[in-house]
């Protein structure tokens, strides 16, 4: 009866740790990989999307500005093939594609990891106020730039000029054109800059209270806002206080959760694999118990006889065995809880497994990599054990209890004569 219990409360056990490892692996998940809500509109302002990040359920958000800007002090890549026609003469405005963001690491070439940093950092949201740049491998070579030098950078109409700080240098994959390309769409020209310096470099931008307000009409808006939640179920509850924000009709709500279903849904999965394993014992662990004990009452007839004819009650005879289960589960609980302690964490990699070694549909950056799960075997769940072994323990002698009140001590010790 101890090997038993002791495999039925170490079966349990590992159940209950593989739920917890299994909720805040997908807690973690949620927080780090989560799903990604695209928001457009037209009209959409900066000071709009801060409002539509500050809402309740959004982890993270980034908020993208294109503007074109010209260089002054260093030379933006051209394109080596020939330009075809007056194409050489350009459109006056700007050689450089600069695209302003709130945090770099949730565009899509760098959470990808298409788009890798070579040195320095990427544009992260205490750059707001700051000038500062992350500029591509080309442009640098180029010029001689690196990490801590600084740029200055022409507004597209050419009335003011930002000088700003390079703090990361970064590499795009794309192949130099084979044909002639403006040189604002050539991949080397692009720059990476905070929301605030992409709006002064902008073209005719917008002042005065209904630009905060989120009503202004300059050049320097946001193509997209891209709002991460925890989970595909808030985005409906996101989307009807996006209306309240911005209106029911004029804006695009697109919500992406291949990465969360890819990676999220599987760790789900086991923890209800675990749950349901948990039922599983407790039921067929009362059920083997309650055989045995009721083959434990037929071979003691002549003892319950014995104590039935000297006037012992009979609801204290099936305390007794109650009594002797119980006795027999809490040390069986013990060696389970050093069992887990253990081996718990070998066992919870082997059904858990590493989120970052499962293969996925696009590889992911190194911030969103997922830990190996956490197995620790806590009070509260060997409490759980204990409890659903004295609850088995209690139901396995109280029902093949039941005999015992149909005995008579005269017919028990009659037979046994």
């Amino acid at each position: 009866m101890l090997a038993i219990f002791l495999v039925i409360c170490t079966l349990l056990l590992g159940g209950f740790l593989l739920q917890a490892a299994a909720a805040r692996q997908e807690a973690g998940a949620q927080r780090t990989i989560g799903v990604d809500v695209t928001i457009r509109k037209e009209g959409l302002t900066p000071a709009l999307a801060d409002r539509l990040g500050a809402l309740p359920g959004v982890h993270r958000y980034n908020a993208e500005v294109p503007v074109r800007a010209g260089a002054q002090g260093f030379t933006p890549l051209a394109s080596k093939a020939p330009a075809p026609g007056d194409a050489a003469a350009g459109d006056g405005k700007g050689a450089l594609a600069v695209n302003g963001v709130r945090d770099s690491g949730m565009l899509l070439p760098f959470s990808y990891g298409s788009t890798k940093l070579t040195s320095g950092r990427g544009i992260t949201p205490e750059d707001a106020g700051r000038d500062v740049a992350v500029i591509e491998q080309r442009l640098a070579d180029e010029n001689r730039l690196k990490v801590g030098d600084t740029l200055r950078v022409r507004s597209a109409d050419g009335e003011r000029t930002t000088p700003v700080t390079v703090v990361g240098v970064f590499r795009d994959p794309a192949r130099e054109p084979t044909v002639w390309t403006p040189p604002h769409q050539l991949p080397g020209n692009q720059l990476y800059v905070p929301v605030g310096t992409a709006q002064k470099l902008g073209e005719g931008e917008g002042e005065g209270e209904g630009d905060r307000e989120g009503e202004g009409d300059g050049a320097a808006t946001v193509s997209a806002a891209v709002l991460k939640i925890g989970s595909p179920d808030r985005a409906r509850e996101l989307h009807a206080r996006t209306e309240e924000l911005l209106g029911k009709d004029g804006f695009d709500f697109r919500v992406n959760d291949k990465a969360y279903k890819d990676q999220v849904l599987p760790i789900q999965r086991v923890g209800t694999f675990a749950g349901l394993i948990v039922w599983v014992i407790a039921l067929a662990g009362a059920l083997i118990l309650g055989l045995i004990v009721m083959l434990q009452i037929r071979e003691r007839r002549s003892e319950l006889g014995v104590l039935l004819a000297l006037g012992e009650k009979k609801w204290k005879l099936i305390g007794q065995h109650a009594v002797e289960v119980a006795a027999v589960a809490l040390p069986a609980v013990a060696l389970a809880a050093l069992a887990g302690s253990l081996a718990g964490q070998s066992a919870g990699e082997a059904l858990l497994g590493r989120e970052d070694d499962k293969p996925v549909s696009a590889p992911r950056a190194p911030d969103t990599e997922m830990a190996p799960p956490t197995v620790r075997v806590e009070p509260a769940d060997v409490g759980k054990v204990a409890g659903i072994a004295l609850g088995i323990s209690l139901v396995s002698t109280v029902i093949p209890g039941i005999g015992i009140l149909r005995l008579h001590p005269r017919s028990i010790l009659t037979d046994t004569a």
